[in-house]
């Protein structure tokens, strides 16, 4: 896995605090997708269980896999007690049990490209369910964020995750259904937006930033740098937009 994959550990709490969870409406839309009831789930790269939470609540009986030892530390602390928990990235986990749902929150492209949806399908059960789900949260203001791309130009070009296959942003399916597309693992790929707007402060705003892998991955003094001239040009509050871009597929039945 990158560096950048692996930057998250170091500021687990902080994550926790300052990363956003995820709406009932997205178990509903995983539920209503798979037709049947859903009664066990492997999560990949589960962080501190914000997805966790959402299934495990409601009935369904997790194992939360994540590579980093602080993000599963912080994830026990805020799961149920019923949750299991592994300490594996993905392409550690061996074939073996299956899930009637296998997800990955913010977390998919993160994982390694080469054999991912053979290895994916040895996870579920055939007729199960693949989601993966997530989205950035950007200023809501054009000329705010573009205040903020000049503050953070001298250290950073950019602070997001390109699409791993170059999908453009105007396409209309987005990776990885682009990639679920192409597998012969699954089929009835389908992509939904669930639409989410907030306001931040400025400094939880920051807080915000501090979560974000590309400025993780910074020497410390230049993170402070970056952090301290953003601040500078932010106004008192900020109003974000954070859509969740949902992909769910279907694992082929077996013969």
């Amino acid at each position: 896995m990158s560096g950048r994959a692996l930057s998250f550990g170091v500021t687990a709490e902080t994550y926790e605090r300052f990363r956003q969870g995820y709406p009932v409406e997205l178990f509903d839309m995983v539920m209503a997708y798979a037709a049947q009831p859903v009664r066990t789930a492997l999560e990949i790269g589960a962080g501190t269980g914000k997805a966790t939470r959402l299934f495990a609540e409601r009935g369904v009986a997790v194992t939360a896999t994540e590579p980093d030892r602080a993000m599963l530390t912080e994830l026990r602390k805020h799961v149920p007690t019923h949750v299991r928990t592994v300490q594996a990235a993905f392409e550690d986990l061996r074939p073996g049990k299956r899930y009637g749902l296998v997800h990955a929150a913010a977390a998919l492209h993160w994982t390694n490209p080469e054999d991912r949806w053979s290895r994916m399908a040895s996870l579920v059960e055939p007729g199960g369910v693949f989601a993966s789900f997530g989205g950035p949260i950007e200023l809501a203001d054009p000329a705010v964020a573009q205040t903020v791309r000049a503050a953070r130009s001298p250290f950073l070009a950019r602070d997001d995750v390109p699409s791993p296959d170059g999908t453009p942003p105007e396409a209309e399916m987005q990776w990885p259904g682009t990639e679920l597309q192409r597998s012969e693992w699954f089929t009835d790929v389908q992509q939904a937006v669930i639409e989410r707007r907030f306001t931040l402060t400025a400094d939880d705003y920051i807080g915000h930033l501090s979560t974000i892998s590309a400025y993780l991955v910074l020497p410390d003094a230049e993170r402070e740098q970056v952090f301290s001239r953003i601040m500078q040009v932010l106004p008192e509050t900020v109003e974000m937009i954070a859509d969740v871009t949902i992909h769910l597929a279907r694992r082929h039945r077996e013969p």
